[in-house]
């Protein structure tokens, strides 16, 4: 698998562009010191033309996922120089396209056993772990999925992704396997169902859709699916099981039985299906040998490091015609006061709630210690409760629910009720995503007066706060008496009134005048802010009250021009 593979994928202009452009990172990355790279691009044939740069170069690139600061905090670890979108990353010198040297010559095929990537697991259900693959891993996945599904294709079919290529689904799908099969790579990836419908309806041509549970099973019937039935020959799904009305509902839209390609980051594919033809029942890819091992699928593969057998934290049963069912994945098990909890047992008690859709369980940080919080989308009882009765009610009625099966030092001390459960570009809900549910520190905020004015020239505005018992300010005041933190209060005033008010920035804070606390305010509270902005003073008055009385009064000052002390 060498650039020379291009030629054939993308035209023979586009095909020279590409080459070019990777001559140009080889260039680069041979001058840049350190052997370990991490790269990132959000357009696919920028971050492939790099990657073939790099290894060309002799370096071994690291994929991040994403470009959280979490995950480039432990990124540092892994690399000895960042490329690319990366902060600070290394770019290439412009080049022309025609490059004496670099021609055929010039590329010698890649060696598949001493190139190497650095990819990291979701972290779906833990931190993110990094694991290295050699080119001969990748080369062996690309071959079986060209033998699996590529009698299917039509030779100059397109790709259509709504996935990342800098997760190990992506890579394959999006770059690896067009390229080595001669097909076009994906232009921009597609984040809405509207681009994907317009995609279809501009362009006539046959096309793959790449995609993942989090985006088909968000299917709105109000598009214009008919425009993608002629023009979509396949469609891919990995990153989990596509629940059944999902696959039915991708079905209806697009004429096409996803085809679910299950496996992992450490394993690679596995085994796929489409519910419409083999329903629960997974086959195995071709080259895959799979048994059970205690209850669990072990695997052996060309894609694994060696040639031993790979045990997954997948549950499993045999389902006949070689074919086996998933049974669920093995328990999470933490410890809370020296208890033994299984986190997988509450998320699946919560989801045999008929108040819920859909839950995933957390471990946070709280004053108390480490407990577990709970991301829940509502079902349709359960959305009823919350718009009727308030998160007191709904949050009161699963607590119940989980009771007869759940120690009372597990029941979740953290509720989020969220319309969708949040997800990255490989359509996975990691751990470090729902934790930020839980840092939610302001209310929110129902502006209670329609604004006929412009922003410019408002001078004041009144919200209804909703203070709930999950903002993350009342860990520490009080465990058995939690109140709002007065520095809080300032702060939700600061970060609020922006909204409605042309306040200046925080940077040009200057002082609180005739700051009063007069009253505590405790969750289930919902807090009146009334905020009167005077622009020649530059001063932001403010009231907090409720129905008990007045809670906080002041007046924020801010500088007439950028402190002093600011850059």
């Amino acid at each position: 698998m060498t650039t020379q593979a291009a030629r054939a994928a993308q035209g023979n202009a586009q095909a020279a562009a590409f080459v070019a452009s990777v001559a140009a990172w080889r260039r680069a990355f041979t001058a840049a010191p350190g052997a370990r790279w991490a790269l990132y691009f959000e357009g696919t044939a920028d971050f492939a033309a790099a990657l073939f740069g790099a290894w060309h170069a002799g370096k071994h690139v690291v994929l991040p996922g994403d470009t959280r600061a979490e995950t480039l905090a432990a990124l540092r670890g892994h690399a000895d120089g960042w490329a690319g979108e990366l902060p600070g990353g290394l770019t290439p010198a412009p080049v022309p396209v025609s490059v004496p040297g670099e021609g055929e010559a010039g590329w010698p095929p890649l060696g598949t056993h001493d190139t190497w990537v650095t990819l990291f697991t979701s972290g779906s259900t833990g931190e993110p772990g990094a694991i290295d693959k050699r080119l001969a891993q990748l080369d062996a996945e690309v071959h079986t999925l060209q033998q699996a599904f590529g009698a299917r294709l039509p030779a100059d079919v397109r790709v259509l992704s709504t996935v990342s290529h800098q997760h190990i689904y992506g890579l394959l799908f999006t770059v690896l396997w067009p390229l080595a099969a001669g097909r076009p790579m994906p232009g921009a990836r597609l984040a809405f169902h509207e681009e994907l419908v317009r995609a279809c309806a501009r362009d006539t041509r046959p096309a793959v859709l790449v995609s993942s549970p989090a985006h088909l099973k968000r299917m709105p019937d109000g598009l214009d699916w008919p425009a993608t039935r002629p023009v979509l020959q396949a469609v891919f799904s990995s990153g989990g099981p596509l629940p059944p009305e999902a696959a039915a509902d991708a079905l209806r839209h697009t004429g096409r039985s996803p085809i679910e390609v299950f496996g992992s980051s450490e394993t690679g594919g596995i085994a796929w299906r489409q519910r419409a033809v083999q329903a629960d029942r997974w086959t195995a890819l071709p080259g895959i040998a799979w048994r059970l091992q205690d209850g669990f699928l072990a695997v052996r593969s060309p894609h694994l490091a060696d040639d031993g057998w790979y045990v997954c934290a997948d549950r499993a049963l045999p389902a006949g015609d070689d074919s086996f069912v998933l049974a669920g994945r093995a328990d999470r098990i933490v410890k809370i006061e020296e208890k033994r909890v299984s986190l997988t047992q509450i998320e699946q008690r919560l989801a045999a709630s008929p108040l819920v859709r859909e839950a995933r369980v957390v471990m946070v940080e709280l004053d108390v210690g480490t407990r577990v919080a709970a991301a829940v989308v509502p079902g349709d009882a359960g959305q009823a409760i919350l718009d009727t009765h308030g998160r007191a009610a709904l949050t009161a009625a699963l607590r119940a629910h989980l009771a007869d099966a759940v120690d009372p030092v597990a029941l979740p001390r953290r509720w989020a009720f969220v319309p969708t459960l949040p997800c990255n570009a490989q359509g996975k809900t990691t751990e470090a995503m729902l934790r930020d549910l839980f840092r939610r520190t302001v209310p929110a905020a129902h502006w209670l007066e329609a604004d006929a004015t412009s922003a410019s020239s408002a001078t004041s505005a009144t919200a209804a706060l909703d203070v709930t018992d999950d903002l993350a300010i009342f860990d520490g005041h009080f465990p058995d008496t939690p109140i709002v933190p007065g520095v809080a209060q300032v702060d939700w005033v600061m970060a609020l009134a922006p909204q409605r008010l042309p306040i200046p920035p925080r940077e040009r804070f200057a002082r609180l005048d005739t700051l009063k606390f007069q009253a505590v305010i405790q969750p289930g509270t919902t807090v009146r802010m009334a905020l009167t902005w005077q622009p020649d003073a530059l001063s932001l008055g403010f009231r907090l009250t409720s129905d008990t009385g007045p809670h906080a009064s002041g007046k924020i000052v801010f500088h007439p021009h950028p402190h002093p002390d600011t850059p």
